[in-house]
């Protein structure tokens, strides 16, 4: 049985704050704590509530403010001598860094945060961490390692009853099966994450969800038509609690499945405009993927083919720098079907 979903990262003072609470609410309401936790040399109170800034900043793309607020909630906690609060703000790094392609410094941040966590009696907090570690490993294609690790947080997720965090196990281990091929499994998992999350009112979480059905319908059952309606379900969401990273990442997927239904010239649109998103948020992983399928739908609009194999060589090159072996063979993928594979290896 499980609870209605809460946001743990909102702390403090802010604890009264609804997970489905508009981002620049958040963001709002966490500075007015956090400067009237300073003014009072409350530092165990500004480290949580800068937490929620940075989140706040992050999950609204505004990378330069949220790698600050992490780092002052870190200092606050430091100076608080409160173990836990360090492991959120090392937490709230580690996923800043993942969002960045850091992936390096994500694992090692995260892996601190799993840490400290575990010394400050944190649950919750090293349950995110190693999920935020499981994270990454999965968004580079590191399914054999990470699997074990998803599967072990969905069960501790549901033995507490802890909605939000199964919601995100189950996407996570859906996205494995979907990539992977298992297209009935993943479809039936990111089924239970979204009646999940709507019964919890996860609505972030059931916007994933929804993103997900959608992915599989289209590939799996070439149903243009309802995975548009179920992007557009999930877009109303993201646009309500201002989600830019998950709005560029809808913006994507509407792409892939009007270029899967040969509808190129709209695809093309799309991409742009969620190329623009990532490039904005800094966002390397959504960006390269945009523009895979950026360059996909010019190649089939007839671009030249030996610009479509020059940029596809470089975006290969571009995802070996970020480690992401799934997008890696993505690429492979494009040669082949756009048929540049030969002059790419030239």
């Amino acid at each position: 049985m499980y609870g209605k979903a809460f946001a743990p990262e909102y702390q403090g003072a802010l604890t009264t704050l609804s997970v489905n609470a508009s981002l620049v609410d958040v963001l709002a309401a966490g500075t007015e704590e956090l400067r009237a936790a300073e003014r009072a040399g409350r530092h165990a109170e500004a480290a949580r509530s800068g937490l929620a800034v940075a989140e706040a900043h992050r999950r609204l793309g505004q990378v330069r403010e949220a790698d600050r607020a992490w780092k002052a909630s870190y200092r606050a906690a430091r100076s608080a001598g409160d173990t836990a609060a360090m492991a959120w703000a090392l937490w709230s790094g580690g996923t800043l860094a993942r969002q960045r392609g850091a992936l390096a410094l994500a694992r090692r941040l995260l892996a601190l945060a799993a840490e400290l966590g575990e010394r400050g009696g944190d649950v919750v907090v090293r349950g995110y961490s190693l999920a935020g570690l499981a994270e990454t490993g999965r968004i580079q294609g590191d399914y054999e390692a990470v699997g074990r690790l998803h599967e072990q947080l969905l069960a501790e997720a549901r033995r507490r009853g802890e909605a939000r965090h199964t919601v995100w196990a189950l996407e996570g281990i859906a996205q494995m099966h979907r990539n992977s091929g298992a297209y009935d499994t993943a479809y039936a998992l990111f089924e239970e994450a979204a009646e999940i999350a709507a019964r919890a009112d996860d609505r972030r979480g059931h916007a994933w969800a929804l993103r997900g059905l959608a992915d599989i319908v289209s590939v799996r059952d070439g149903d243009t038509e309802r995975a548009l309606a179920l992007l557009s379900e999930a877009e109303e969401t993201c646009r309500a609690m201002n989600l830019v990273s998950a709005l560029a990442y809808n913006l994507k997927m509407r792409g892939n499945v009007l270029y899967r239904a040969g509808r190129y010239a709209q695809a093309r649109g799309l991409y742009e405009r969620a190329l623009a998103g990532f490039r904005g948020m800094d966002e390397p992983r959504g960006e390269a993927l945009a523009r895979l399928g950026l360059v996909k739908s010019r190649a089939r609009l007839g671009r030249d083919r030996a610009e479509t194999a020059a940029e596809l060589a470089e975006l290969a090159r571009a995802l070996e720098r970020i480690g992401l072996r799934h997008a890696r063979e993505m690429v492979a993928r494009a040669e082949q079907e756009l048929g540049v594979a030969a002059e790419t290896a030239r």
